[in-house]
């Protein structure tokens, strides 16, 4: 079992930056592939970031070179440093743990994952 617990989002302007948290609790904390998504209003979970125990990250394009995801395994703690932020960023935000041996592709589709934080907001204004 392991808990997800989210914080660091908020309202910020285009082009500002923002740093998402996520609190895991659980004894095998560092087998998890662990990953972001995001859900804006009428939209499906989108994937945002993902990253192995090893260290190997992923990424979609659209935030490639802006997103980048952190992991500490002591500390159980996941970081989501965005920045450039756009409007289209505006959603909320879940930080999720998943098997460790999904593939390149299965980390970033939401139902392989089986833990799932609350979810922090981010909005982005023009």
């Amino acid at each position: 079992q392991v808990q997800l617990a989210e914080s660091g989002g908020g309202m910020v302007q285009a082009g500002a930056s923002l740093r998402l948290s996520c609190a895991a609790s659980g004894r095998t904390f560092s087998s998890y592939v662990m990953g972001w998504f995001r859900q804006a209003p009428g939209k499906e979970r989108e994937f945002v970031a993902a990253v192995r125990a090893g260290g190997s990250t992923y990424y979609p394009d659209s935030v490639k070179g802006r997103f980048t995801i952190f992991r500490d395994n002591a500390k159980k703690t996941i970081d989501l440093q965005m920045n450039s932020l756009k409007p289209e960023d505006t959603a909320v935000y879940y930080c999720a743990a998943g098997p460790g041996r999904l593939s390149v592709v299965q980390v970033t589709i939401s139902t392989k994952y089986d833990y799932w934080g609350q979810g922090t907001q981010v909005t982005v204004s023009s």
